[in-house]
């Protein structure tokens, strides 16, 4: 089952080739830490209210933000569900090569928080302008909610598939950042190493689901179909904790925040995105006949993914 993209990671990988990305002197220059338009509450009006330096702040905190879900997440999401099939602890037959392969991807995914770590330091160092405490705790504890609801006995299949679900999203930030020539190189460059790596993981991670789902009996195939919209869903939903906690930090009431909250992120707007972003995930899954099942099609229905 090697993906072929695996095959010359010793000669590819960022954990191999890439040099460590560190921060000049381009701040000084006018280069952006993240962009503007990406940051969803920065033209809200009460936000437009506040003086450069608290908006500056905005987007510094926003930057930390997205560098500390990254290696939260490949340590503790990612990783753990790689470990497993590196170490043959998945409930599912694997060969040697696929769990060499996922050595590999359990290096990357480790590499990947590291230097989302040093970006974040790198950046605090330089702006002076502190990074916010951040508990990932409980969007862990959401996604892994889901898993237990839908297939309770399944288990380690229900943290393989919380996997396969992220490395096969494609993104708007990793598609977008590497090309924006206002970013500060820093930034700019370590989303291209990380969007470069993804890149191989996301065949990997297809590769295995067709596998998974060829092995499956109909009652977990059925399980499969009703969780795997909402996991699609749970991961594209914006963690809305962070930014409340840096409009406040920018001086907002709690009024004011939430009136933030609620105009920006209204449902209909965010299931939009979430169903754009994951055009590449709901077509892998119905290439493999899991919206051939009624309780599939439905799901994906319910999750506003189609």
């Amino acid at each position: 089952m090697t993906a072929e993209p695996m095959r010359d990671w010793f000669d590819r990988a960022g954990v191999r080739v890439d040099p460590r990305r560190v921060l000049t002197d381009e701040l000084d220059g006018g280069k952006v830490l993240f962009p503007a338009r990406l940051i969803p509450y920065l033209g809200h009006r009460l936000v437009d209210r506040l003086d450069d330096e608290a908006r500056a702040a905005l987007v510094a905190r926003h930057t930390y933000h997205y560098f500390a879900f990254t290696a939260h997440f490949e340590t503790r999401v990612v990783n753990r569900a790689t470990e497993m099939l590196a170490n043959g602890r998945a409930d599912v037959p694997l060969r040697r090569d696929v769990r060499f392969d996922a050595y590999k991807i359990y290096c990357d995914e480790a590499y990947h928080a590291l230097y989302s770590f040093d970006v974040v330091r790198q950046l605090e160092s330089a702006n002076r302008v502190a990074a916010l405490p951040y508990d990932f705790t409980p969007f862990l504890n959401r996604l892994d909610g889901i898993s237990s609801d839908v297939m309770p006995r399944r288990g380690t299949l229900p943290q393989l598939l919380q996997v396969v679900v992220f490395e096969t999203l494609v993104t708007t930030l990793l598609a977008e950042l590497p090309n924006d020539p206002d970013l500060v190189g820093l930034v700019r460059e370590t989303v291209r190493d990380h969007a470069r790596d993804e890149g191989r993981h996301h065949a990997f991670f297809a590769h295995l689901f067709r596998e998974l789902w060829a092995g499956l009996d109909p009652a977990a195939r059925r399980e499969t179909a009703r969780c795997l919209p909402r996991l699609i869903g749970h991961s594209l939903r914006p963690d809305l904790r962070p930014a409340r906690a840096n409009l406040a930090a920018a001086g907002l009431t709690p009024a004011q925040v939430e009136e933030v909250v609620r105009d920006v992120y209204h449902p209909d707007s965010v299931r939009r995105g979430a169903r754009e972003q994951a055009v590449q995930s709901v077509k892998l899954f119905r290439s493999c006949g899991v919206l051939d099942l009624p309780e599939g099609l439905d799901a994906f229905h319910e999750e506003g993914l189609l």
